[in-house]
C-alpha cells in the first residue's frame, strides 16, 4: 500500500462501512417494496428522494460542517444515517420511507463532504491521483460488495436492517479515532449550469442522462430481479455484478476516450449501452437469466462509464483554473437528473412491465447518441493531443472535484 494511501486508511475504512451499508439498504429498500401495490412507483419516489437529499446536501451540509468542525458533524451525520436506516424496519410504509432516504442522502453529502475534504487536505500534487484511485475503488467495491449482505436476510425481515445500522455505527469508529488534523473545506464554487452548457452542451446533456440511468439502475434494478424470481441471493448477485462492471471499465474505456475524439467516444459509449438494453428486455422476455447474468456487467461497466467521459470532454473545454467549479456543477446537473430519472422509469416499468427500467435506459442513451450526433456538426473537434488527461471522478458531491490531479495544474 503506497505511504499517502495509508495515512488516510482509517478514513477509507469508514468509507468502506458505510458504503457497505449504503449499497445493502438502496437494494434491500428496493425488494421489500417489490412485493407490494405501489412496488416500482413507490421506490422510484423514494429513489428520487435519496437523491434529492443528496443534492440538498451538497449545497447546505458544508455550513453544519463549518459550524461544528469535520468530526463532530461527521458524528452527527453518521448517527442520523444509523438512526434513518434502523427507522425503515419499524414501518413498511413508503411516504415514510420516502422521507428517511431524503434525510439519508443530506447526512450522505455530509458525510461525502467531510470525508472528501480530509482527502483534499491530505493530497499533494502528486498524489491526488493515487488517492483519488483508492477512493473510487472502496467507493464501487464496497458498494458491489455490500450487495451480498442481502444473503443474510431473516424471515422476520429485521435482521438486514439491523446491520446495515451497525455497519453505519461502525463508520464512526475510525474517524472519531484519527489523529489527521481536520482540515477546512475546500472553497468550491459550481458554474451556473447556462454558462456550463455554453462551454459543453454534450458534456452537461450527458451528465444529466447519466444520473437519471444510474439512479434508476441503483433504485429499480432489485425490482427488476425480485420481479425476475431471481431471489435475494440472486438479486444481490446481479446488483454486484452491475456495480463491479462499472468499476472495471470505467478506466480502459476512459483512456480510449484520451486517444480519439471524446465526442465519437461518447456517442459509440452510449449506441452501445442502448444496443446492450435491448439484449437485456429480449432477455428478459425469453426468461433467460444467465444471459441476463452474462450481459450485465457490460451494460453496468457503460451505464456507469458515461458520466465520467462526458466530464472529461466538458474538461476539454474549459480553463483549468476552472476545472473543479466545472466538476462540481456537472455532478450538480448529474443529481438532478437522478432525482427525475427514476420515477419516470417506475412508471415505464408499470405500464410495460419489469423490463421498462432497460427500455427506459435504451431510451436514455439513444437520446445521448442522437444529440452527440448533432453536436458533432455544431463544432469541430479537438486534436487529440489538445485533450485533457480522463480521470474518473465519483458522483458524490463537489468536494470531491479538486482530488482531480488536473484541477492542480495552473493554467497555461
Amino acid at each position: 500500500m503506497p505511504p499517502v494511501v495509508r495515512s488516510v486508511a482509517s478514513l477509507l475504512l469508514g468509507v468502506a462501512c458505510l458504503m457497505l451499508a449504503n449499497g445493502a439498504l438502496s437494494t434491500l429498500i428496493g425488494l421489500r417494496l417489490s412485493a407490494t401495490a405501489s412496488g416500482a412507483t413507490a421506490v422510484g419516489m423514494i429513489t428520487a428522494a435519496f437523491y434529492a437529499g443528496l443534492t440538498l446536501g451538497s449545497l447546505y451540509a458544508h455550513r453544519i460542517i463549518t459550524r461544528v468542525g469535520h468530526i463532530r458533524a461527521f458524528a452527527a451525520f453518521a448517527s442520523v444515517v444509523s438512526v434513518a436506516a434502523l427507522s425503515h424496519a419499524l414501518f413498511v410504509d413508503a411516504p415514510l420511507w420516502a422521507m428517511l432516504r431524503l434525510i439519508q442522502g443530506f447526512c450522505m453529502a455530509g458525510l461525502y463532504m467531510c470525508i472528501e475534504s480530509w482527502l483534499n487536505g491530505t493530497a499533494t500534487n502528486e498524489s491526488r491521483g493515487q488517492l483519488l484511485s483508492a477512493y473510487m475503488v472502496t467507493l464501487y467495491g464496497a458498494s458491489g460488495v455490500g450487495q451480498q449482505l442481502l444473503r443474510l436476510d431473516d424471515e422476520a425481515g429485521l435482521r438486514l436492517f439491523m446491520i446495515v445500522s451497525i455497519l453505519l455505527t461502525l463508520a464512526l469508529v475510525p474517524v472519531a479515532l484519527t489523529r489527521t488534523i481536520p482540515p477546512q473545506l475546500p472553497n468550491v464554487s459550481s458554474f451556473g449550469i447556462r454558462r456550463l452548457y455554453q462551454s459543453s452542451p454534450l458534456g452537461v446533456a450527458g451528465v444529466f442522462i447519466s444520473g437519471a440511468i444510474t439512479g434508476s439502475i441503483y433504485g429499480l434494478a432489485p425490482v427488476f430481479g425480485a420481479a425476475s424470481s431471481f431471489g435475494i441471493s440472486g438479486t444481490a448477485l446481479f446488483m454486484s455484478v452491475l456495480i463491479l462492471g462499472g468499476m472495471a471499465l470505467q478506466w480502459p474505456l476512459g483512456r480510449l476516450s484520451d486517444r480519439f475524439d471524446r465526442r465519437s467516444v461518447i456517442i459509440a459509449l452510449s449506441a452501445a449501452l442502448s444496443l446492450t438494453s435491448l439484449v437485456m428486455i429480449a432477455a428478459a422476455g425469453q426468461d433467460r437469466s444467465s444471459a441476463l447474468f452474462l450481459v450485465a456487467p457490460l451494460f453496468g461497466g457503460l451505464a456507469f462509464t458515461l458520466y465520467p467521459v462526458c466530464l472529461a470532454h466538458t474538461n476539454d473545454y474549459v480553463r483549468r483554473d476552472d476545472m473543479v467549479s466545472a466538476s462540481g456543477g456537472l455532478i450538480l446537473a448529474n443529481s438532478v437528473g437522478a432525482i427525475i430519472g427514476p420515477p419516470v422509469a417506475s412508471a415505464l416499468m408499470t405500464m410495460t412491465g419489469p423490463a421498462g427500467l432497460f427500455s427506459f435506459v435504451a431510451g436514455g442513451a439513444l437520446s445521448a447518441t442522437v444529440y452527440g450526433l448533432w453536436r458533432t456538426r455544431m463544432r469541430p473537434p479537438l486534436p487529440a493531443e489538445a485533450q485533457a488527461a480522463f480521470r474518473p471522478l465519483p458522483q458524490t458531491t463537489p468536494t470531491v472535484s479538486p482530488l482531480d490531479p488536473m484541477s492542480a495544474l495552473k493554467a497555461r
